[in-house]
């Protein structure tokens, strides 16, 4: 059965980092994938964020999308980083919208108790925007971890990221997950920054011994119905 899936990332490169291999393996396995970047981090700052290194991102993001195979990336523009000050009913009906337009069925959004309150504020938005009422298409929803945000986040119960659902990624989803990653050049960071191809590869190699593979990515299920 061809799924129609839906990666949403408060910032471009964080579906990379939390899924990129997952995105791979869906796409060689026939499904839909489609990507959401929500913000625009020029709309709340340009002067810290400037439309031009917007637009690279943005350019860096079709990249790595192109190279897994993403059926298509959409771009919103809401003002990052200060998506807590912004009407999240807004943010709601518009991934809503992308979400009835392309008959998703699969949903992965950040970890709700990630240290960014951007990634907070797309999780509450896409959560409400994926509720089993009236006609929805959406039976999964799950949470990823954001290497960067997920594990600077406070050391509360209520905010740990704990997994309930691994992915195994085989030597060919590494490798691409790895080589999209190198496509955001302007995100990228030396080891021992989170943000680094090291960083990804271990904590793959960990998330992968948990299950007894070599590598994997861990999502926590929200909601499944059959």
């Amino acid at each position: 059965m061809r799924n129609n899936v839906l990666f949403i990332a408060p910032h471009a490169d964080d579906e990379i980092l939390g899924c990129g291999a997952t995105i791979y393996k869906m796409i060689q396995e026939g499904h839909n994938v489609y990507v959401l970047i929500m913000t625009n981090a020029s709309k709340s700052d340009p002067n810290i964020f400037p439309e031009k290194g917007i637009q690279r991102v943005r350019t860096e993001a079709l990249e790595a999308h192109r190279l897994l195979g993403v059926k298509q990336t959409f771009f919103f523009d809401f003002p990052a980083p200060a998506l807590d000050q912004y009407p999240g009913y807004i943010m709601s009906r518009e991934v809503s919208k992308c979400i009835s337009e392309n008959q998703i069925d699969t949903v992965f959004m950040p970890h709700r108790g990630d240290i960014h309150k951007d990634h907070r504020m797309v999780f509450d938005s896409v959560l409400v925007a994926c509720r089993p009422v009236g006609d929805y298409t959406v039976k999964r929803v799950y949470t990823y971890e954001t290497l960067s945000e997920t594990e600077w986040a406070a050391p509360y119960a209520n905010d740990a990221f704990i997994p309930t659902v691994f992915i195994p990624c085989c030597q060919d989803g590494m490798k691409m997950k790895l080589r999209a990653m190198e496509c955001y050049q302007s995100q990228l960071r030396r080891f021992p920054g989170s943000r680094s191809l090291e960083a990804l590869e271990a904590l793959a190699k960990y998330r992968g011994a948990t299950i007894s593979v070599e590598r994997a990515e861990a999502f926590m299920l929200i909601r499944s119905i059959w």
